[in-house]
C-alpha cells in the first residue's frame, strides 16, 4: 500500500511539474504564473474582506487620530496641512496626485511581481511572501487602532479630501467603493509598504541608472500623495516602512523555494536570464 501510494505521489509530481506556463527554480522546484494568479487573488479577496469587516469605528478613529496629532507636533513631524494647503494652489498637482494614489498602488507592483517571476524566478518566492506577510500583517493595525485619516478630519483641521473634490478614477465617497472600503483603515500605510516592496524589487535588478533613480524614489513619491491628498499622516508612511521590514525578515525564515541550493540535472532547465546571478535570498 506504501510502495503503491509513493508511485501514485511520484506520477503526480511528474505531471504537476510538466504542466505548462511554469518555471523551474535553481533548487529544482517548480512555479506556475496561473496558480500564482488564483493564489494571489485569493490571498487579497480575504485580506480585504477582513479589511472591510467592522469599519464601524468613529469615535475611537478620531480618538486616535488625535492621538497621532499630538505625537506628531512632539515629534515636530506635523506638516500635513501645511503641505496640502500649499499643494491645493495647483490644481493640476492634485489631480496627478490623486490618479497617482488611485492607480500606481497597483500597476506599480504588480508590474514588479511579473518583473520577478519572469526575469528572477529564483527571487520571486522570497519576495512575494514578503509581501505577503507584511500585508497580513497591516491588518493587524486595521482592526486594533482605527484610524482616522487626515482628510476625514473635522473641518476645523483644515484638510481637503481631494478625491472627492478633484478629477479621479475613484473616491471612497461613490457607488461600491463608500459602501465596502474600510475608511479608517490607515495605519500602516499598505501605499507605502508596497512602494518600498517594488524599490526593493527594481533597484537591485533594473540596469538602466535613470530606471534606478527612478525605482529608488518611488516610495519617497508615494509619502507625498498619500500626504497631499490627505489620505495619511507621516506615521502612516513609518508603519508602511516597518511592517514590509518585519515581512522581509519573517520570509528570511519561511520561504524555502528559490534559496536552495542548486538540483543536479533538473527535469526541467532552470529559468533565469542568461548571463544573470541567481540571488536565492532576493537581495
Amino acid at each position: 500500500m506504501t510502495d503503491r501510494l509513493a508511485a501514485r505521489l511520484t506520477a503526480w509530481r511528474t505531471r504537476w511539474r510538466s504542466l505548462p506556463g511554469g518555471r523551474t527554480l535553481r533548487d529544482g522546484r517548480r512555479i506556475y504564473w496561473w496558480a500564482e494568479v488564483v493564489a494571489i487573488l485569493a490571498f487579497y479577496f480575504v485580506y480585504s474582506a477582513i479589511r472591510n469587516a467592522d469599519a464601524e469605528h468613529t469615535t475611537q478613529a478620531f480618538h486616535n487620530a488625535v492621538k497621532i496629532v499630538d505625537l506628531e507636533r512632539a515629534l515636530r513631524l506635523y506638516h500635513e496641512q501645511l503641505l496640502q494647503g500649499w499643494a491645493l494652489h495647483f490644481t493640476p498637482l492634485i489631480v496627478a496626485m490623486n490618479y497617482f494614489y488611485g492607480s500606481l498602488h497597483f500597476v506599480v507592483t504588480i508590474g514588479a511581481g511579473v518583473y520577478l517571476f519572469a526575469r528572477w524566478s529564483d527571487d520571486y518566492p522570497f519576495w512575494r511572501n514578503t509581501l505577503a506577510i507584511a500585508t497580513a500583517l497591516a491588518l493587524i493595525g486595521f482592526r486594533y487602532w482605527p484610524l482616522m485619516p487626515p482628510r476625514l478630519l473635522p473641518d476645523s483641521y483644515g484638510y481637503v479630501d481631494t478625491l472627492a473634490r478633484y478629477p479621479t478614477f475613484w473616491s471612497f465617497n461613490s457607488g461600491a467603493v463608500a459602501k465596502l472600503s474600510n475608511q479608517y483603515a490607515a495605519m500602516p500605510s499598505v501605499h507605502c509598504a508596497w512602494a518600498l516592496f517594488c524599490a526593493c524589487v527594481f533597484v537591485p535588478r533594473v540596469r538602466a541608472t535613470w530606471a534606478k533613480v527612478l525605482a529608488g524614489l518611488y516610495p519617497a513619491a508615494t509619502v507625498v500623495v498619500i500626504v497631499l491628498t490627505a489620505n495619511h499622516y507621516f506615521l502612516d508612511a513609518v508603519g508602511g516602512f516597518a511592517i514590509l521590514g518585519l515581512g522581509y525578515l519573517a520570509s528570511r525564515v519561511v520561504t524555502r523555494a528559490g534559496r536552495g541550493p542548486a538540483a543536479e540535472n533538473p527535469a526541467v532547465p532552470v529559468s533565469r536570464p542568461a548571463g544573470a546571478a541567481t540571488t536565492g535570498s532576493g537581495r
